[in-house]
């Protein structure tokens, strides 16, 4: 499966760059795809139109390249079709399934003694304000930041990185890459914060998880602009 699958991308892709010196694009690309389905056709000739993984990457890497006023004469799909099949594309390469345990992992016993000997409670019973409460109270002065996952038609993984102002609810997407590191991180919260401004000012906690990206050079620009108590990196599990 897997050496036939490569077989048909790399046919495919020295058929594009064949097509891709002359001068319609556009016009060759449509003959590209109407080519592809009658292979698809002779190689089914007699039986039910089946389309296989290779078939479902080549003609969502076309469909980039063709107007969207021209789909419904060129693919022999509709575009609802081509948005399911790369959502099933996604959606394999995302199965953990078969490695996902179900229910929580629980606590390592040595860190249960660890909690006990030095008195601390279970979550449920700790004084304090709960999440929500803590939340609802100092939302003026909470953003959030998390990275999102995109998959392209080829299936690049990009990580988007953003933040939301848990006061106001506004969302800041501050940058795309292939690979983040804490240096790139770092120079899109620099740019955020000029974004911000003065709201900078009014931030006292900043919440993210323990990804290795988020450095102390990353909540060091908070804490330069925040105001005179400072920012309060709060991470979560």
């Amino acid at each position: 499966m897997v050496p036939s699958l490569l077989y048909r991308l790399v046919r495919c892709l020295f058929g594009l760059l064949a097509v891709l010196v002359r001068s319609d694009l556009s016009k060759d690309i449509e003959l590209l795809v109407l080519r592809h389905g009658n292979q698809v056709l002779r190689r089914q000739l007699g039986g039910r139109l089946r389309w296989d993984h290779a078939d479902w990457l080549w003609l969502a890497a076309l469909s980039r390249l063709v107007s969207r006023r021209r789909w419904a004469g060129v693919f022999p799909v509709t575009p609802a079709t081509i948005l399911h099949w790369h959502r099933n594309l996604v959606a394999r390469k995302w199965d953990y399934a078969r490695r996902r345990q179900p229910g929580r992992p629980s606590t390592g016993a040595s860190v249960k003694a660890l909690l006990h000997a030095a008195g601390i409670d279970p979550a449920l019973r700790r004084a304090g304000p709960t999440w929500r409460q803590f939340l609802t109270a100092e939302a003026h002065a909470v953003i959030d930041c998390d990275f999102l996952v995109v998959e392209t038609v080829l299936l690049q993984r990009l990580h988007v990185l953003v933040f939301i102002e848990h006061g106001t609810r506004r969302l800041h997407v501050v940058g795309v890459t292939a690979r983040p590191t804490g240096a790139w991180a770092a120079q899109q919260a620099r740019n955020l914060a000029m974004d911000l401004g003065y709201r900078l000012g009014a931030l006292r906690f900043l919440i993210h998880d323990r990804d290795p990206v988020f450095t102390t050079a990353f909540a060091e620009v908070f804490r330069r602009g925040a105001s005179p108590r400072g920012v309060t990196p709060a991470q979560t599990t």
